[in-house]
């Protein structure tokens, strides 16, 4: 949305309340400078399963290169006030805000890559104020769109192959939600979307038949069919439950005799009810029986990666899945969870800190560093993770240490071949990295998943990949633990 001018307005108060006390309490006292480097990271796999897509790097690195206050956003900034009646905000942190400009660092995984929980998709470095500031907007936009790249993935590995189209624009939590999804659903491997205005933003192929008030329109379902065919000769597609599903293949099979007669094709038909498993077996029979063996037959309802899953077990003979409402809405889990935690912090005398925030429950104990993660590899494929601080490079053969069990823990033998995944994409806030197109985040995505296991795709129980602290790390942690609840060495 935001590369292609859908958003022509200043977005930098695209974030919540909080973000602006803490900046104006950094300025206030000084320190808005001091480099600090937060982390974007999940700590649960959406959907129970086994991986992640990471998405929506593109359009957070075009918000964070526009970001600017305008004139109007000062002006209701100004305008705000305490419970005291006093302005929130005093004049000379308004004319501060009015020079701002975004200039840290970043690194990030690319779009496409596969993630697990704990690992920082995201990692932003520099003026404490400026990462501060940013994080709502990133969260916004990473959280959600990396959410539906993760539910078309698994939407089309259990497609096994058939192409899988976007349908679900007017189920979309807004226009936003449709475009970002639609965008998303790309990436996590969907074939089209019935989408234009996404088509049109990013070129992703479109699709689409008719839908039931068509039909309606007419005094039977032939004459509907037949004006169809001659409306679109050379795309025609029809749905046929409006009243009798098999007797609408039958019909459909009548329009697309006339159109051979044209040298034209009956593309396909589409089933949006019903006993999807038999009606596509008997609606195959019928094509191939009356030679239309190229005709394709599109799926819909409410379909999602746990229905295919069945549908195709049991035998249906669908070619193309239309994906809606299950997918846009991520509809078994509306949202991922992502967190943006400070993990380092200079001081007065400019020395690193590590920071970490504690909980009651481990999972939620956030890791100290400059944090960086490297993926290793075999001959088959990817074998474990190690997140690491780059201030403390880990040594060669090093131990990981899973952060929630300590008795989990693995060797990385030097044998093993090794790729760091957070990659410098800004500095100082402007652009170093070459941008993918959609079509190659999305042949990233296929290429990322052919990379790992079939264990991690599973639906159900899906196997655990290794992710794990260097161990140096994991030590370092476990110290600033101690430290923090009052421990000493």
């Amino acid at each position: 949305m935001f590369e292609n001018g859908i958003y022509r307005s200043s977005l930098a108060l695209l974030t919540d309340m909080y973000q602006l006390t803490m900046a104006f309490g950094y300025w206030r006292l000084g320190i808005h400078d001091r480099l600090a480097s937060f982390n974007l990271f999940f700590r649960r796999p959406p959907f129970a399963g086994g991986y992640t897509i990471a998405a929506g790097l593109e359009d957070a690195l075009t918000f964070l290169e526009k970001l600017r206050f305008n004139d109007d956003d000062l002006a209701y900034l100004e305008s705000l006030r305490g419970a005291d009646g006093n302005a929130l905000f005093n004049g000379d942190f308004i004319r501060f805000l009015q020079q701002f400009k975004f200039d840290c660092d970043v690194h990030a995984v690319p779009e496409g890559t596969v993630v697990f929980p704990h690992e920082p998709i995201l990692r932003v470095t520099g003026p404490v104020l400026a990462c501060q500031l940013v994080e709502t907007a990133l969260l916004n936009i990473v959280n959600y769109q990396t959410l539906v790249a993760t539910k078309a993935a698994r939407v089309c590995y259990s497609a096994q192959g058939d192409s899988v189209v976007e349908f679900g624009l007017r189920r979309a939590h807004g226009i936003d939600g449709g475009l970002s999804a639609s965008r998303a659903a790309f990436i996590g491997g969907c074939s089209a979307t019935s989408n234009l205005l996404a088509g049109k933003t990013y070129g992703i192929p479109v699709s689409g038949t008719h839908a039931h008030s068509w039909v309606m329109c007419f005094e039977n379902e032939l004459d509907a069919f037949t004006e169809y065919a001659n409306t679109m000769p050379g795309n025609c597609v029809l749905l046929v439950d409006t009243y009798d599903s098999l007797r609408g293949v039958k019909h459909a099979i009548e329009v697309g005799k006339k159109l051979e007669l044209q040298g034209k094709q009956l593309l396909g038909i589409r089933l949006d009810s019903g006993d999807l498993a038999y009606l596509s077996i008997e609606a195959r029979r019928l094509l191939d029986e009356a030679g239309f063996t190229n005709t394709q037959i599109i799926a819909s309802n409410d379909l999602d990666e746990v229905i295919i899953d069945s549908l195709k077990r049991q035998g249906a003979k669908i070619n193309i899945w239309g994906v809606g409402t299950k997918l846009v809405t991520s509809y078994d889990q509306p949202a991922l969870g992502g967190v943006y935690k400070l993990s380092l912090i200079q001081n007065e005398r400019g020395q690193w800190l590590p920071k970490l925030k504690l909980s009651e429950q481990a999972v939620k104990i956030s890791t100290p560093g400059l944090l960086q993660v490297r993926r290793f590899s075999d001959d088959k494929g990817a074998v474990a993770d190690m997140i690491f601080d780059e201030l403390t490079p880990p040594p060669a053969g090093a131990t990981i240490i899973d952060p929630l069990d300590p008795t989990r823990r693995r060797r990385l033998t030097e044998d093993l071949k090794s790729e760091d995944l957070l990659q410098k994409v800004m500095e100082s806030g402007q652009r170093v990295a070459n941008t993918m197109s959609l079509h190659q985040i999305q042949v990233n995505t296929k290429n990322q998943l052919e990379n790992f296991h079939d264990g991690i795709k599973r639906l159900v129980h899906p196997h655990r990949y290794p992710v794990g602290l260097e161990q140096n790390l994991y030590e370092a942690k476990t110290r600033l633990i101690l430290k923090q609840r009052g421990f000493s060495e």
